[in-house]
């Protein structure tokens, strides 16, 4: 029992020795591309945290996958950090996936920005889910629970990379802006003063 205890341990020590610095490199590549879409959600409170909710579907799995490695024989340590991290976790993407929206589209674009919201709230709201279950089976504990977790913190990166496909090609704040500009109404011109000695313009009655 206790060589297939220890086989075990290695299995998933070498599993999160892979898993972890993955997670972060995906962490690195969200912020390269918000990064490039700064420019357009930086006067949006809406998109900049919803782009912090992404980061945290790739540095959660990651924190959890170094803690693993910390003291693998410990299984005590071990399930305190999955649990104290996927609930935490929860919680806070909970309260990113309810973030209002700050800006508006057109109303002929209302069906479709309500559409988008619920596919950009739905990666939020998986992922909360499943954080709790991760938490619950940290606490709960056994082999054969090491190896559920570890399929579902796979599942929490992949679910990531839908939330953070869905924000890339939210243009709502680009619509947004483009329809003000639109709808700014024209200035009139601004009359240039004549020029010295020249003859002013002959007026019709």
């Amino acid at each position: 029992m206790l060589a297939v205890q220890g086989g075990e341990l290695l299995v998933l020590s070498a599993f999160y020795t892979a898993f972890s610095p993955a997670c972060f490199a995906l962490l690195g590549l969200w912020l390269v591309a918000v990064q490039l879409r700064m420019p357009d959600w930086k006067g949006s409170a809406f998109h900049l945290r919803r782009s912090y909710g992404v980061a945290l579907h790739f540095v959660l799995p990651g924190v959890m996958s170094l803690g693993a490695l910390i003291d693998p024989h410990s299984p005590l340590f071990w399930r305190v950090c999955f649990a104290v991290v996927a609930l935490g976790g929860a919680v806070v993407l909970v309260t990113v996936a309810r973030v209002p929206r700050q800006h508006r589209s057109l109303p002929d674009e209302t069906a479709a920005s309500s559409l988008a919201d619920r596919l950009e709230w739905g990666p939020f709201l998986l992922a909360a889910v499943l954080y709790v279950v991760v938490g619950a089976l940290a606490i709960v504990g056994g082999l054969t629970v090491n190896r559920i977790e570890a399929f579902l913190l796979i599942a929490l990166v992949f679910v990531g990379f839908n939330g953070a496909w869905l924000m890339l090609f939210d243009d709502t704040a680009g619509r947004s802006a483009a329809a003000v500009a639109r709808d700014r109404p024209a200035h009139a011109a601004v009359a240039t003063p004549s020029l010295p000695g020249a003859a002013p313009e002959a007026q019709t009655p």
